[in-house]
């Protein structure tokens, strides 16, 4: 049964900070049950803070976890179904992460490929790739994604290739 200070949230994330609130699930609210056992107590308030729910865990398969954390909505990533972005750059890092790192625009501290990968989601201002805008990265990420989730991101995509 559903009282009347239950709702079920849906969040969707997304580059950018497109985050979506969808809706709410009051649909029993006019069932007479519900509406008698709301009555009979007072309406508690429930804080909820997203600011400590995470995007993944690192449990997920990697394609959930490139959903979940939003980054087929800016990037086109290979192998990730649905992951068609256009606002970010393609994701073939283990083409393209050698000739970041060497640009000298590169302003990280980042010194193989793998901790190229990993400081562009926790700081992606070290290097914006020529040709799109600096700033539409989150930059909240190492606070949303857990370590095994970073490390799941950056296992993937060392191995992703560009196809040409």
């Amino acid at each position: 049964m559903l009282d009347r200070d239950t709702m079920v949230i849906v969040l969707i994330v997304g580059c950018g900070g497109l985050a979506t609130v969808l809706g709410s699930v009051l649909s029993q609210m006019n069932a007479p049950e519900v509406q008698q056992s709301t009555m009979s107590r007072p309406l508690e308030k429930k804080a909820i803070s997203l600011e400590h729910v995470p995007l993944a865990t690192g449990d997920e398969p990697v394609e959930k976890l490139f959903v979940q954390a939003g980054c087929p909505v800016c990037h086109t990533i290979p192998g990730i179904p649905g992951a068609q972005g256009r606002q970010g750059p393609i994701l073939v890092l283990g083409s393209t992460a050698h000739e970041r790192l060497a640009d000298a625009n590169y302003q990280g501290q980042a010194t193989t490929e793998r901790e190229y990968i990993l400081e562009s989601v926790l700081n992606p201002g070290a290097y914006v790739v020529p040709g799109y805008p600096d700033r539409v990265m989150p930059r909240w990420y190492g606070q949303k994604l857990s370590a095994k989730a970073l490390d799941k991101i950056a296992d993937y995509l060392e191995q992703v290739m560009d196809p040409v």
